[in-house]
């Protein structure tokens, strides 16, 4: 296989010589920009707001996220379960590219769970056997089995090593398993853990994640459970292009600061009281007909009272270049505000704040600095939101009907 390529998100392009075929199947991707050049054979390529690796044609693909890894997977565990990643809890290679050194921390944390034996846990069995164990569901028997004795359609109780827990570091093992990048080196470690959680039903791909709660007797496998649910959030796809078959592991960067920014919002403003709204559902219209769904929303005795969307890179497409003022605007009239927040991550956005003539409405956008220790980024989250609740003392610009 020959050296992957690799880029970086925010990069500018680069001049890359490919065959057409593999060309024309990243551009299909999306997760790649390519365009062409007046050298046969040359492209401009780069990365866009997809980090990972993927898969063409015996290349591979590496896309390196702007920012430090662990910076990178604290925000995502962040917005997953707040009261539990406060900073940095799982510290990864950070000289590794992002599928080697998930699985490497990964196959470390889950051995260590994994040490003092599987954990055990009630699971509820209904089955179909000639002898009675539990109870009999009486409603099945009736409706399959009228007239018969056995064999009998029963539920139990199980102790079993088949549980949410074990099955969803199985699903974990998995995916990593069929994840460009994973290279030898953990691959064993992978085989390992698959051979020990043998006794687990195997997960369905496409299937619906495993639910878990934590309590007492999870905390031992609580790190491994973290990361695996991180694993699993990152999207595994195939596709054909032509003759070529395109495949990769992928997290969209612009999803991961959205989360981790209304989740980080929301966290900010409890002291403040009131009622936090991710994605507010209303409607531009006053028929109804025109949906749209503010990132974050804080309400006040039921009011809307902030509004903030955020926005990991200024979208400026052609003949529309200021879109994200443009959207912000729309919110604030719908919802009666007389200010609205874009929030961006440093270096893809300035910080500035616009007035819109004969509105009188006052748009603001703020850069967050993702390159910082987790407590600090945090601690700046909490200026922000108060400078957030500041501007609800000022009158509403529009008071409009709402469409909830």
């Amino acid at each position: 296989m020959a050296s992957p390529l690799i880029l970086r998100e925010g990069e500018p392009t680069r001049l890359v010589e490919l065959p057409r075929s593999i060309a024309d199947a990243l551009a299909a991707s999306g997760v790649v920009q390519i365009g062409f050049t007046d050298r046969p054979g040359w492209w401009e390529v780069a990365a866009s707001t997809h980090i990972g690796v993927i898969s063409v044609g015996g290349l591979q693909v590496v896309i390196q996220p702007k920012i430090d890894i662990n910076r990178l997977v604290f925000l995502m565990g962040y917005a997953r379960r707040p009261d539990y990643w406060r900073d940095e809890r799982v510290h990864l290679d950070a000289a590794a590219d992002l599928p080697e050194a998930l699985a490497d921390a990964f196959v470390r944390l889950a051995t260590r769970a994994l040490d003092q034996g599987l954990l055990k846990g009630y699971q509820t069995v209904e089955e179909t056997l000639p002898v009675l164990r539990g109870r009999i569901r009486e409603a099945d028997q009736l409706r399959r089995r009228w007239g018969r004795s056995i064999p009998l359609e029963v539920r139990y109780d199980e102790f079993t090593v088949d549980i949410a827990e074990n099955r969803l570091l199985l699903a974990a093992v998995e995916r990593l398993l069929r994840t460009p990048q994973v290279g030898v080196r953990h691959r064993g470690g992978l085989q390992r853990l698959r051979l020990i959680l043998s006794d687990v039903t195997a997960p369905v791909r496409g299937g619906a994640r495993p639910s878990w709660t934590p309590s007492r007797l999870n905390a031992r496998y609580m790190p491994a459970l973290e990361l695996a649910e991180l694993v699993l959030d990152g999207r595994s796809f195939e596709q054909r292009v032509g003759d070529l078959v395109v495949s990769g592991y992928l997290f969209n960067m612009a999803k991961v600061f959205e989360d981790f920014v209304t989740v980080a919002l929301r966290e900010a403003l409890k002291p403040y009281g009131g009622r936090s709204r991710l994605q507010y559902a209303t409607h531009l219209d006053e028929d109804a007909n025109l949906p749209i769904r503010p990132d974050f929303v804080w309400l006040e005795e039921g009011r809307p009272r902030i509004v903030a969307d955020a926005k990991y890179k200024a979208e400026k497409p052609s003949g529309f270049p200021q879109a994200d003022l443009y959207q912000m605007l729309a919110y604030c009239t719908v919802l009666g505000l007389p200010e609205g927040h874009l929030v961006y991550a440093k270096g893809n956005e300035d910080a500035h704040a616009h007035v819109v003539r004969r509105a009188g409405v006052r748009i603001v956008t703020h850069a967050l600095d993702l390159d910082v220790e987790p407590v600090k980024l945090l601690a700046t989250v909490a200026e922000l939101v108060e400078i957030l609740v500041s501007s609800t003392e000022r009158e509403p610009a529009f008071s409009g009907r709402l469409h909830g």
